[in-house]
């Protein structure tokens, strides 16, 4: 099992190296804002694909939280567009093994059924030059992919859309805070995508349902580290840390992780 942390951007190798991670996950560029992505390591996309094969480093981007493209905002979902393929593109440069993006959500008043036809019209406009993850989101009534029914429709939806390797990215602390049940929510996931091609492991600060998105160290938190544990177990897929603490909080999580994977 590989494990890492999400990291930041600058040095994601040094980085990784500091948490005695097999992977790691950053931004290219803002999480906020509506920029082209950017690679700020030294040496730029080729001498970063090249250090992270060289030191057996997997590499993952996020993409901007700020992207959108179920809204039928136009404002919004245009650029939206634009930013994931930019992403998509600069991730491939530097051999990521895939780029993660929120489902988004629609207005309210809207009908969800346009938010899934935006989602499907994306895929088809965009040349993927590598796997697409959709994440789970933790709040919001109208959102895409916080409940696993409105996944599933989103799903069904994207069925056969285009050239397009679109995979499914698993946030344990989204989940719990969206209001679904970890216990058994990597069977019910498969059940919907046939795929958990990523994991984001995390315990949350806030309660069960509370639609919060605020990560916690294992241990921490509202959720058994357990339940944690066995998401991960049943995944069988890479996993990031995308909990606080800088190298140490991370890299005692990773730590935990890999324990218990090998203990079991």
């Amino acid at each position: 099992m590989r494990i890492g942390a999400h990291v930041d951007q600058v040095d994601p190798l040094t980085e990784a190296a500091a948490r005695r991670a097999d992977l790691v996950q950053f931004f290219l560029g803002d999480p906020q804002g509506w920029k082209a992505p950017q690679v700020a390591y030294a040496g730029g996309a080729t001498a970063l694909r090249d250090a992270a094969a060289a030191a057996d480093i997997d590499l993952y981007v996020h993409a901007p939280y700020v992207i959108n493209v179920a809204t039928t905002n136009n404002r919004i979902r245009i650029p939206s567009r634009k930013l994931l393929g930019q992403h998509v593109q600069a991730a491939a440069t530097i051999g990521a093994k895939a780029l993660i993006v929120h489902g988004g959500h629609v207005l309210a008043g809207d009908d969800p059924a346009v938010g899934r036809d935006n989602w499907r019209k994306t895929f088809e406009r965009m040349d993927c030059a590598l796997p697409v993850l959709i994440e789970n989101t933790a709040g919001g009534d109208h959102a895409m992919a916080r409940r696993l029914d409105a996944l599933a429709r989103l799903w069904d939806a994207l069925a056969g859309v285009g050239d397009a390797d679109l995979g499914f990215c698993l946030d344990t602390c989204h989940f719990h805070a969206g209001g679904e049940d970890l216990l058994d929510v990597v069977d019910r996931v498969k059940a919907i995508t046939g795929r958990v091609d990523l994991v984001h492991a995390n315990d949350s600060k806030d309660a069960f349902d509370s639609g919060r998105d605020r990560h916690e160290n294992f241990g921490r938190g509202q959720i058994d580290p357990d339940l944690i544990t066995a998401v991960v177990a049943a995944a069988g897929a890479p996993v990031v840390c995308e909990t606080p603490g800088g190298a140490a909080g991370q890299g005692a999580d990773i730590a935990y992780l890999r324990g218990r994977h090998q203990g079991s």
